[in-house]
């Protein structure tokens, strides 16, 4: 036995490495939409790794310091360790601005990676039987991936992050009830006070991160047990021998109906592979971006200053659906329940946004198999689910768009108050019509297609055998 043997056999007789080559010959099909989720996966990793090196050079508090640094308009003068920690990272610590822009594409990759992964899954049935646990899991990792956003919007403390971390204070306290105590315990009294950035920090650096971490892991977790959806298949598959490539005999042919078996690459070394180039193509496209498009300019804003508001306040695109609920909602929805208000804030902020992720979670339930469902589906064989996804795409958009009143206003040469309305109906009526079209649409060329291939079987002469 030689020495590399002797070293398997080791390891094998302590952690049982045979049973470890059946995961190496578990099969991923060959879909390139699949990656997505490698892609969130990657994304995360690159977080973590980046905001390790940003937690060195980082100091999370208010406390006054005298700044020292390369900018000059700062020179001397005394600004919160937050904001002159990000400064001194940002221009004198050697790649701190590549990090930092890395870090922050990372953030937003890592978010619309999530949402075009949910996506892909919805319009495919891919939450079907005995997929909704790992649906629930997915939303949550989106839930917590915003959040991880928006603790770390906040931790420059600049006069720009801290008017908009201000408003997330401001939708937390208008919770009825609970609002005060949640809006304490998050930021720690009134904003902004000497223990928000800390406790902002605390949650953006370890409590979300190791819930994103967890899920991460339940969600491979429940994948890996499951085995992963197929497209549905054409015809039957011959069995393929590795090496060689030709048809192996010792293996038999996979039915085409058969959803026991997943026909794909092997974990090892194909899928291997392709995730090292998914991570590889990951990687230099955030590097592409951290080295070319400059992120938000904390020296521009300067540090938090409680008296002054910057001119325009917008948040990142992934809230900018929850913003434009606040922006359009008018104030006069608020109302009383006896001594508990209910404001038109707590409405926009907290009652929609929850109704939208409820209906999210919801949705496997509501879309129920009792079979187990291994094969995705079509989106153009299901006009009714297609439709309801293509109307809440349509509904987050508008309400996005509804965030942006201000810009909108502004290109037609009006006020906010003239389009507020027309968009709040948008944001009704929109939905609506567009899961009309899509239903009408895919309904309509159903019929099609089913009148054509009875015309068709009927035009088919019947075959002639040869010896008549």
């Amino acid at each position: 036995m030689s020495r590399s043997q002797r070293v398997y056999a080791w390891f094998d007789d302590r952690l049982d490495l045979d049973e470890a080559e059946k995961f190496l010959g578990k099969a991923f099909p060959a879909e390139d939409s699949f990656l997505l989720g490698e892609v969130a996966l990657f994304s995360f990793m690159m977080l973590v790794l980046t905001g390790i090196f940003l937690g060195f050079f980082y100091e999370p508090s208010t406390t006054e310091m005298t700044y020292e640094g390369s900018v000059a308009q700062f020179q001397g003068e005394d600004l919160p360790a937050a904001f002159g920690s990000v400064l001194q990272l940002t221009y004198d610590v050697p790649f701190g601005m590549f990090i930092r822009r890395f870090h922050h594409w990372a953030a937003h990759l890592f978010v619309a990676s999530i949402g075009l992964h949910m996506l892909r899954v919805f319009f495919h049935g891919a939450y079907r039987n005995p997929r909704e646990i790992n649906w629930v899991v997915g939303t949550t990792l989106a839930i917590l991936a915003m959040g991880a956003a928006y603790t770390g919007y906040a931790l420059p403390f600049d006069e720009f992050a801290s008017t908009a971390t201000g408003i997330g204070y401001n939708i937390a306290g208008s919770i009825p009830i609970l609002g005060d105590p949640i809006a304490s315990i998050v930021f720690g009294g009134d904003f902004p006070s000497s223990a928000t950035i800390p406790r902002l920090y605390f949650l953006h650096v370890f409590v979300i991160p190791i819930l994103i971490a967890g899920g991460l892991a339940v969600h491979m977790g429940l994948l890996v047990r499951q085995k992963h959806t197929e497209a549905q298949r054409d015809a039957d598959v011959e069995p393929v021998a590795a090496s060689s490539g030709q048809v192996n005999d010792d293996r038999d042919t996979v039915d085409s109906e058969d959803d026991s078996v997943v026909v794909g690459l092997p974990a090892f070394p194909n899928q291997a592979a392709v995730s090292a180039v998914v991570f590889f193509v990951t990687l230099a496209t955030l590097s592409a971006l951290a080295g070319f498009l400059p992120v938000h300019n904390i020296a521009e804003y300067g540090p938090n200053n409680p008296a002054g508001t910057p001119a325009l306040i917008m948040p990142d695109w992934f809230f900018m659906w929850l913003y434009g609920f606040l922006k359009v909602l008018p104030s006069s929805l608020g109302f009383h329940l006896g001594p508990i208000e209910i404001s038109a804030e707590f409405l926009g902020g907290v009652a929609l946004p929850s109704l939208v992720f409820l209906a999210v979670f919801a949705w496997p339930f509501i879309d129920r198999r009792r079979d187990s469902v291994h094969f995705t589906a079509d989106p153009f064989e299901r006009p009714v689910q297609t439709g309801v996804g293509v109307a809440g795409v349509v509904f987050i958009m508008i309400a996005s768009i509804a965030g942006m009143n201000n810009l909108l206003a502004e290109a037609l040469g009006v006020s906010t108050g003239v389009v507020n309305l027309p968009l709040l109906l948008a944001m009704v009526i929109g939905p609506v019509v567009a899961f009309g079209v899509v239903h009408w649409t895919i309904s309509h060329e159903r019929e099609d297609a089913t009148v054509t291939d009875g015309a068709q079987d009927r035009e088919d002469p019947a075959e002639v055998p040869d010896d008549e």
